[in-house]
């Protein structure tokens, strides 16, 4: 193989792993999560999850501003985040 075949041929390997890149990589913009909504008296509960993972709680009370209950990192210890809307975690995204 000439040195210009074997250049030709690492090009392209190269070119069909960048482009298979980005299916591999998982960025929060491409997932949806699944979200199941609970109504209690005086307040509205949203819980946010990706393939089966609870990453987020979001109270929206009668009265007053929404806020979420957020697991940064996967630990199952949720830490109030203000704001109306979150990224989904890194670590739920590395699960897939």
């Amino acid at each position: 193989m000439t040195v210009s075949c074997r250049f030709l041929a690492v090009t392209l390997l190269s070119l069909g792993l960048v482009a298979a890149a980005p299916a591999l990589a998982q960025s929060s913009a491409d997932v949806e999560p699944d979200i199941t909504i609970r109504q209690e008296e005086d307040r509205t509960i949203r819980e946010y999850r990706v393939n089966g993972q609870l990453y987020a709680i979001e109270i929206r009370p009668r009265r007053g501003p929404s806020y979420f209950l957020v697991d940064h990192d996967g630990d199952g210890n949720f830490e109030r985040q203000e704001g109306d809307r979150i990224a989904i975690p890194e670590w739920v995204l590395m699960r897939f």
